[in-house]
């Protein structure tokens, strides 16, 4: 009896077997997974399909589902017009500096928070993770004007890529996965290592980071999408068209440009994460959920 209640799902499997049952339950299921589907893949085969299209059909009302004239050089236009060969370089590199400051820094700040245990060590994560209910746009003004004058330095990041990595290397969120991953780690290995002389450093260069894999996978995939589809923050601290990047600048030649064209780049600038998250995809869920267990 035991068993067959710990068994017990919302459908019962005698139920299931039922032929008017199974017709129902495979038909809800279907038509979510149809509904999920559209709504996610949907705005995505627009802007793909949006871009081979005339600039006439693309602005008709009600929109063609599938281009009359396929116009492929569309994407020709929008890779030399708006020099997204610069703009893709410009986000790489930002996008590159915010991971290697992250993964760095942010592992440091989790190693010794779940495995040092500094003094006040709770309080800090715990103000570290009051931020994350601080609304992003409250933090701009202080953020812009800490970047237009560094304290104590009294230097101006404007145009400078620290003024993209520094802010994006105070990440609670991340610190917080990374944490929650260190803490999965049995102490045993701690205490092996302490007793073999390996120093804290040593510890974590040769046990922690090598069993850290997943998570460092999902934080380095959090991290580069960050930078990646960020606008605001890069359209006020990098105002010079020459570190401009990819959002940024399809933004500032989308007012003279033909929408076909604009969103033909825009397609362009998203082939990068889509195919990071396609190859670490299997990084997130193993990431998350084995952080998520003891032992």
């Amino acid at each position: 009896m035991a068993q067959d209640s710990g068994s017990r799902t919302l459908i019962s499997h005698a139920q299931l077997r039922r032929g008017r049952g199974r017709v129902i339950y495979w038909a809800l299921l279907t038509v979510v997974v149809v509904g999920f589907t559209l709504v996610f893949l949907g705005p995505l085969y627009w802007m793909v399909t949006g871009a081979l299209k005339s600039g006439q059909e693309i602005a008709q009302t009600p929109p063609s589902l599938f281009p009359k004239d396929p116009q492929s050089q569309n994407y020709a236009d929008a890779w030399n017009n708006l020099d997204l060969a610069k703009l893709l370089f410009n986000t790489f590199y930002y996008a590159a500096g915010a991971l290697l400051f992250q993964l760095v820094l942010d592992t440091a700040a989790a190693y010794a928070l779940s495995k040092l245990r500094p003094v006040f060590g709770n309080v800090i994560l715990g103000l570290m993770l009051a931020t994350l209910m601080i609304p992003a746009m409250v933090l701009i003004v202080p953020q812009y004007v800490t970047v237009i004058d560094l304290p104590i330095l009294h230097i101006n990041l404007l145009d400078s890529p620290f003024a993209i990595w520094l802010p994006a290397v105070a990440n609670a969120f991340n610190i917080f996965l990374l944490k929650r991953f260190f803490d999965s780690i049995p102490e045993e290995l701690m205490a092996a290592a302490l007793m073999d002389g390996a120093t804290p450093l040593r510890t974590l260069w040769s046990i922690i980071l090598p069993m850290s894999r997943p998570i460092l996978g999902v934080v380095s995939i959090f991290a580069v999408t960050a930078v990646w589809k960020d606008f605001l923050w890069p359209k006020l601290v990098m105002p010079s068209p020459e570190t401009r990047t990819v959002s940024v600048g399809i933004y500032a030649f989308s007012g003279g440009t033909p929408m076909n064209v604009v969103i033909a780049a825009s397609v362009i600038a998203a082939i990068p994460t889509v195919i990071v998250f396609l190859i670490f995809q299997r990084n997130i869920m193993s990431g998350l959920t084995t952080g998520s267990l003891k032992g």
